[in-house]
Order: C-alpha cells, then sequence, then structure tokens
C-alpha cells in the first residue's frame, strides 16, 4: 500500500502521540493509571448501576461528582453537576462541605479544581489516564524556551501570555507568573481585549484554532498578524522579523477531536441534510468555522440548541457524546454529527462506569485513591492567573 502526504502544516511522520492515540503504541508516562489498585469492576458485571448508587448513597454529602459534558451518558447518570471544565472547577469550590470531589473529566480539569477548592478537600480523578491531547502539546520546558525566543527577538516584555482552560497547571502557572490570563472558549475575545490593553502582543497556548478564530472573526485582526509557534522547530520556526511584526503568537496544538471536521465535513452535512444548520466549536480550524453557519463554545451550543425552532435541522461540530446526548434531548428537531466519521475524546472516554465505581467503593471504605494535587508555588501562579479571568467584566 502505498501512502500520500499532503503538507498542510501536518507532520508526515506520525508523531508518538498520534500512534498512542491510534492504538499502534503505548507511552508509560501518559497510560500511568491504567492499572487500578485492587479490583476494577468488570464492564459486564450487572450491578455496576447498583454498586455506584450505594457507594454514592454511602458517602453522602461528603462527595461531590462532576461530570463534563463529554462524559458517557453512564457516568453522567451519576453526576451531581455538568458543565464545562471552568464552571465544574467554581461547582467544585462552591461546595466546601465536599470532603471529596470526584471529577469525571481529564486530567488538567481536576489540576484546576484542585487549585480552585480548600486544603481540606481532595481532587480524585477516575483514570489517572484520561489526560489530554491538547494539553499534552505545550510542556512548561517548552513554553519556557519559547519565552526565551522571544526575549532574543526583544518582544517578551510587549507580549502577554493568555492560556487557555485546556492546559496543564504548570502552564497556567507560566501565564500567572508572566502577567497573563486564562480564558475558556466562551471569554476568549474578552481575555484578548483585556490582554492587548496590557502590552503589543500575545502568545495564546495552547489551541491555535481557538486564538486564530477568536482574533480574526471577532476582533478585526487578519490572518497575517497570525504566526505558528512550532515548539518542535529552532525559534518555533520563525524569525525574529516575524516574531516582531506579529500580533498574535499561536502554540501548535489543537484538539484531537475537533481537529478532525473539515471543509468536506461541512459540504457533505449540507448535501446530506438540506436546509441543515452547521453549528460548530471555535476549537475546529479556521476553514471550518468560516463555513459554518454558526460557531460557539460548548454552552453556546447547548444553549442554541434549546432555543432552536421545532423542526429545525442541525449538524453539530464537537464530541460525539455531546451531539448524541443533544439529539436525545431534542427529539423535536433534527440533530446529527457533523461528520460520519465516530470521534469520541479517547482519554475523556477513559472514565468508564467500572472506574467511577472502584473510585466511589474506595472512598466509602475510607481509601482516598487517585488524588490530583497541584505542588504550592504552581497553585500560587496559576490562580494569580485564573484570578485575572474571574476579574474581567
Amino acid at each position: 500500500m502505498t501512502t500520500t502526504t499532503e503538507t498542510h502544516g501536518v507532520d508526515p511522520t506520525p508523531s508518538p502521540l498520534a500512534l498512542l492515540l491510534l492504538g499502534r503504541e503505548a507511552d508509560p508516562n501518559s497510560e500511568r493509571g491504567v492499572e487500578c489498585p485492587g479490583d476494577l469492576p468488570a464492564a459486564s458485571d450487572p450491578d455496576l448501576v447498583a454498586r455506584a448508587r450505594a457507594a454514592k448513597e454511602k458517602l453522602g454529602d461528603r462527595v461531590f461528582i462532576l461530570g463534563h459534558h463529554y462524559q458517557r451518558d453512564e457516568v453522567i447518570e451519576f453526576a451531581d453537576v455538568t458543565g464545562d471544565s471552568f464552571k465544574l472547577a467554581r461547582d467544585a469550590a462552591a461546595r466546601p462541605e465536599a470532603e471529596y470531589i470526584v471529577f469525571c473529566g481529564v486530567h488538567f480539569m481536576a489540576e484546576s479544581a484542585d487549585i480552585l477548592t480548600s486544603e481540606r478537600q481532595r481532587v480524585v480523578l477516575p483514570d489517572l489516564a484520561a489526560g489530554c491531547s491538547m494539553a499534552d502539546m505545550a510542556t512548561a520546558e517548552q513554553v519556557a524556551e519559547c519565552w526565551d525566543v522571544l526575549t532574543d527577538a526583544g518582544v517578551a516584555d510587549v507580549t502577554v501570555p493568555v492560556s487557555y482552560m485546556n492546559s496543564s497547571a504548570d502552564i497556567k502557572a507560566f501565564t500567572g507568573k508572566h502577567g497573563g490570563t486564562i480564558c475558556t472558549s466562551s471569554n476568549a475575545k474578552r481575555a484578548l481585549e483585556w490582554a492587548f490593553e496590557q502590552g503589543q502582543k500575545v502568545l495564546f497556548l495552547p489551541d491555535q484554532h481557538l486564538g486564530r478564530n477568536t482574533a480574526v472573526l471577532e476582533m478585526g485582526f487578519s490572518l497575517e498578524d497570525c504566526v505558528l509557534y512550532n515548539p518542535h522547530k529552532p525559534n518555533g520556526g520563525l524569525t525574529a522579523e516575524q516574531l516582531r511584526d506579529a500580533k498574535m503568537i499561536l502554540w501548535r496544538g489543537h484538539c484531537s477531536v475537533h481537529g478532525r471536521f473539515s471543509p468536506d465535513s461541512v459540504d457533505e452535512v449540507r448535501e446530506r441534510v438540506p436546509g441543515v444548520n452547521v453549528l460548530v466549536h471555535p476549537e475546529c480550524r479556521h476553514e471550518v468555522v468560516t463555513a459554518a453557519d454558526q460557531v460557539g463554545s460548548t454552552e453556546y451550543i447547548i444553549k442554541a440548541l434549546d432555543a432552536a425552532e421545532p423542526g429545525s435541522k442541525w449538524a453539530i461540530g464537537t464530541e460525539l457524546n455531546l451531539v448524541r446526548r443533544l439529539a436525545k434531548a431534542h427529539p423535536d428537531k433534527e440533530v446529527v454529527f457533523l461528520d460520519r466519521t465516530v470521534c469520541f475524546c479517547s482519554t475523556m472516554n477513559r472514565i468508564d462506569l467500572p472506574h467511577l465505581v472502584w473510585a466511589l467503593e474506595s472512598l466509602a471504605e475510607g481509601r482516598v485513591p487517585n488524588v490530583i494535587t497541584v505542588d504550592p508555588e504552581t497553585e500560587k501562579y496559576a490562580k494569580a492567573a485564573l484570578d485575572r479571568m474571574l476579574a474581567l467584566p
């Protein structure tokens, strides 16, 4: 079999991360936590629902379960609240009486919850291997090297870092230490407006697409105002002149789910479902967002479907668990997935009912598994960045 590769900013050789997501390689560092101490219940156990319910009832108000929108229905059933990553972290902070926060999401989300909750509360992630490929695309060492490149180019002192919520605690801490702020997909525009009030340029981490789409489609910047910093190339693959001319310095990161959608996906669904409204997440590529009818955060997508006219048709470009849940919640509307290819968030789906049962039963028996703890120094600066976001009007 022969393979041809088009070079549109995509490496011709699959990265270790790509191979891992395709199930062709194993990475012991990324795969931490797959093995649970003790016995992980079998997925075929017919008593899983009853066991989860019993353990949760035994724990009572001592436990608070958070369920991200992209989680499986079997997990969402036991969530006390659902939402996006930041909403859930704030919900956890608003429940100081809960001794245990069980975060059914991914690692960076649990870190944010630990930063925002009190010292007496412990945040539990049912499977430590539930990570985020986007967050993993920016490491502390890579970002520190990038800042050195900006310093050598003479632009670091006029550059403000803005980091997406979908980033590790280390990256949030870097952002806080350098006077920057965090953003969500809902408030990215306001965060960027604030950043440009503080400096002349923005280093946007780690999702290039959210940064580009917000700057170009909502703030009037041009594509030429944006440059892409590739941490795997010397000096990010950029010249000092390019860095001096740029307004937006975008990190070369992306969401493995939203990055799959293409303009062909939009064309195909319009042909397949005449009169369809195409609604996509801003983590999608720029050419997908511009081809869509609407773009918005997860919360925006949910509210748009709630407000839509009965009989209307919608193709949603986001994670499949959420799209299925929206279709089920709106039987009076036609709701389809934007692409024919099934696209779950593979790492989010590691949190399944057996892992949730194992975590809850462990807590009920007095064992606290998979505690997510952010060290005090990292927490200090990460919280500073989060507090700047919270202070945005």
